[in-house]
C-alpha cells in the first residue's frame, strides 16, 4: 500500500518549503515595470535585506541562483590571471573554486575534507606564504550545505586582519542566511553571496551579493568588471532596471517582499532561536537512532553544526534505501549526500541529509522524524529506541 497521497515534504536543504502567502503573493498578472507599485514595493527590499545579514552595508540583487551568485561576485573581486584562496569545507567550496578556475581566476585550496571546521593554523600557513596582496580574496563557506558543518567567520576575519592581509573576506551564505545566525558586518565580511530559495522561502530564481565599502572600493581598481554582473548599478539604481540589469523577476518580487514581511513580524533573533531548537529536536533523534543501529552524523561536534541542515551517513544501502521509502511510501523526500563520495561508496549512497530551514516549525520536524523512524522499521534497519521521545522533550521544553 502506498501512503504518499496528499500534501509531500520537500525536506531537503533547499529549495525549501514555500509559505502560501508567498505562492498567493506571486500568483497574479505580469505588473508594470516602468512605474508603479512594483518599482515602489522593489525599493523597499534592500532595507530588509539588509535586516537579514545585520549588515548596513550594498546589496545587488540578480536574476540567478546561487551558482550566479558565485560568479558575481568573483566578477567584482578579480580578474584573469588573479588569485583566490578557498578555504574548503565540502562540496560546495569546491564549486565556488571551479567557478573561478573557469573565469581564469587561480584557486589555490586549504582542503579541510567533509567532516571538519578550518583550521586557522592551516589557514596561516597558507596565507604566510606569500605577499598580503597576493589574494584578493579569501573565500568561505558559512554553512557547506553538503556536509553541514558550520565555520567561525569571524576568527577568518580576525586572522586575515593579524596577518595584514589585504584578501577580502567573501562568505558563501547561501544555506544559512536566515537561518543560522550570521552577523555581516559584526563578524567582519567584506563580500557575503546568498540566494533567494533557502532560508528566504521563495521560489529559486534570485541571489543577492552583500559588499562593504572596502569591497566597492576594492572592486573600483579591477581593469574590467563583466557589464551584466557589476554590482556598482545594482546596489545604486536610478530605475527600476538597473536592479537587474534589464527586466525584472516581477513574481519573485512579490514573493519576496511577503517573505521579508514574515521575517520582519518573527525577528531574526527569533528565527535563528527556532532553527536551533528544531534542529537540536533532530539531532537528539539521531542520537537515540545511533545507539543502536548505523545512523551518524556528519559533524560530531553540536558546536560546529548548521541548524539548517543536517548530513548524515547510514552505510550502502540502508540510505538510499531509507530515501527511497520516506518519498515513494510516505510523500516525505530527505537530501541525497552531495559531495560524500568514498572509495568504498563512489556515489556517496550511504549518505543523506535532513533540510529543516526557512519555513518548518515543530509538528513538521516531528512528521519528518516518525516517518523516518516508520522507514527504518520498513526497511529493518537497526535503530535505538526512544528517538521520538527524545525529539519532543526538546520541543516541549523549548
Amino acid at each position: 500500500m502506498n501512503l504518499s497521497n496528499g500534501q509531500t515534504y520537500l525536506a531537503i536543504p533547499g529549495p525549501s518549503v514555500i509559505p502560501e502567502a508567498v505562492l498567493r503573493a506571486m500568483h497574479r498578472a505580469s505588473p508594470n515595470i516602468y512605474e508603479g507599485e512594483l518599482v515602489d514595493l522593489t525599493h523597499t527590499l534592500v532595507p530588509d535585506l539588509r535586516y537579514v545579514a545585520q549588515t548596513e552595508g550594498n546589496v545587488a540583487l540578480y536574476i540567478a541562483n546561487g551558482h550566479g551568485a558565485w560568479e558575481a561576485a568573483l566578477a567584482n573581486m578579480a580578474c584573469h590571471g588573479d588569485r583566490v584562496l578557498v578555504a574548503a569545507t565540502g562540496w560546495f567550496a569546491h564549486g565556488w573554486a571551479k567557478m573561478a578556475r573557469a573565469m581564469g581566476i587561480q584557486a589555490d585550496f586549504v582542503e579541510y575534507g567533509t567532516q571538519s571546521t578550518i583550521d586557522l593554523d592551516a589557514l596561516e600557513t597558507a596565507l604566510r606564504a606569500y605577499p598580503s596582496d597576493y589574494y584578493k580574496a579569501v573565500l568561505v563557506t558559512h554553512v557547506d550545505t553538503s556536509t553541514s558543518v558550520k565555520n567561525d567567520i569571524a576568527t577568518v576575519r580576525s586572522l586575515l586582519d593579524d596577518l595584514g592581509s589585504n584578501a577580502l573576506l567573501a562568505v558563501d551564505c547561501v544555506a544559512s542566511l536566515g537561518c543560522d545566525e550570521f552577523k555581516m558586518d559584526t563578524w567582519g565580511a567584506d563580500v557575503m553571496v546568498a540566494a533567494c530559495q533557502k532560508g528566504l522561502m521563495v521560489p529559486a530564481g534570485m541571489a543577492f551579493v552583500y559588499f562593504n565599502d572596502e569591497a566597492a572600493k576594492c572592486q573600483k581598481q579591477l581593469p574590467y568588471v563583466s557589464s551584466y554582473w557589476e554590482w556598482g548599478q545594482r546596489a545604486n539604481p536610478e530605475i527600476l532596471a538597473h536592479y537587474f540589469c534589464g527586466t525584472a523577476p516581477t513574481h519573485h518580487l512579490y514573493g519576496l517582499r511577503v517573505a521579508l514581511d514574515m521575517i520582519r513580524a518573527e525577528g531574526i533573533e527569533n528565527i535563528w532561536t527556532r532553527h536551533e531548537t528544531l534542529a537540536r529536536a533532530i539531532w537528539a533523534a539521531v542520537e537515540c537512532w545511533g545507539a543502536d543501529g548505523p545512523m551518524r552524523m556528519n559533524i560530531q561536534d553540536k558546536s560546529l553544526r548548521s541548524t539548517a541542515v543536517t548530513a548524515l551517513h547510514m552505510g550502502i544501502p540502508h540510505a538510499k534505501n531509507l530515501r527511497n521509502w520516506t518519498q515513494h511510501s510516505a510523500g516525505l523526500t530527505l537530501g541525497i549526500g552531495l559531495g560524500m563520495s568514498t572509495p568504498e561508496d563512489p556515489k556517496g549512497d550511504g549518505f543523506f541529509r535532513f533540510g529543516h530551514m526557512g519555513h518548518v516549525n515543530a509538528q513538521m520536524i516531528l512528521g519528518m522524524l516518525s516517518t523516518v523512524q516508520a522507514g527504518l522499521i520498513a526497511n529493518n534497519i537497526p535503530y535505538g529506541t526512544g528517538a521520538i521521545d527524545a525529539a519532543t522533550h526538546v520541543l516541549a521544553g523549548a
